[in-house]
Parts: C-alpha cells; structure tokens; sequence
C-alpha cells in the first residue's frame, strides 16, 4: 500500500511531511520542522550565518527556499551526506514524539 503524505494537512499522515509542525531538539538546537534541519544543514561547514537564519525561518517553505539559494556555498560532502542528514532529522522528529 502506497502512503501519500505531501500535504501536511493530509490526513492521517500528514504528520510524515519534512513540512509538518512536529519540533524537536538535535545538536543542541531546536527546529521547528524536519525541512528546517535539513536545508540548514547544507550550510552548516561553509556560512554559519545563513545556517542560523534558516533554522529561524518563520516557515519550512521559506527553509526551504532559503536551502535552494546557490549565492550561498553547499558544504563540500552534501551530495555524500544529505540522505544521512535526512535520516537523523525525520528519526529525531518521531522519537521526540514517540518520547511524549
């Protein structure tokens, strides 16, 4: 069985969108989304600024346009790293919860 679950208001499985409002602390920071995480994380060796304004955006879809700015410079490991980076954030997300 296929589970759709791109629109965060998409029920019962919304809550497995990056978008989703389900916060959680990883390395020490909270992140208001999975999406905030990840897009962060491309910037996180190589401009800490940026880094940090991404984790703050307001939304994940502005995370997200945010991650996709290339006047900033990718980490050189992103394409190595992204999937595991993806893995921490969505597993941290469901054990914050799961935790509750």
């Amino acid at each position: 069985m296929t589970i759709y679950f791109y629109g965060t208001r998409q029920k019962p499985y919304g809550c497995f969108s990056n978008f989703s409002r389900h916060g959680f602390e990883l390395d020490e920071l909270w992140w208001a989304t999975s999406e905030h995480f990840f897009q962060a994380q491309k910037f996180v060796t190589t401009d800490s600024s940026w880094y940090d304004k991404i984790r703050e955006a307001k939304t994940p879809k502005e995370a997200a346009k945010m991650g996709r700015n290339r006047s900033h410079p990718l980490r050189d490991d992103w394409e190595k790293v992204k999937d595991e980076i993806m893995q921490r954030g969505v597993l941290q997300k469901f054990e914050a919860r799961w935790r509750r």
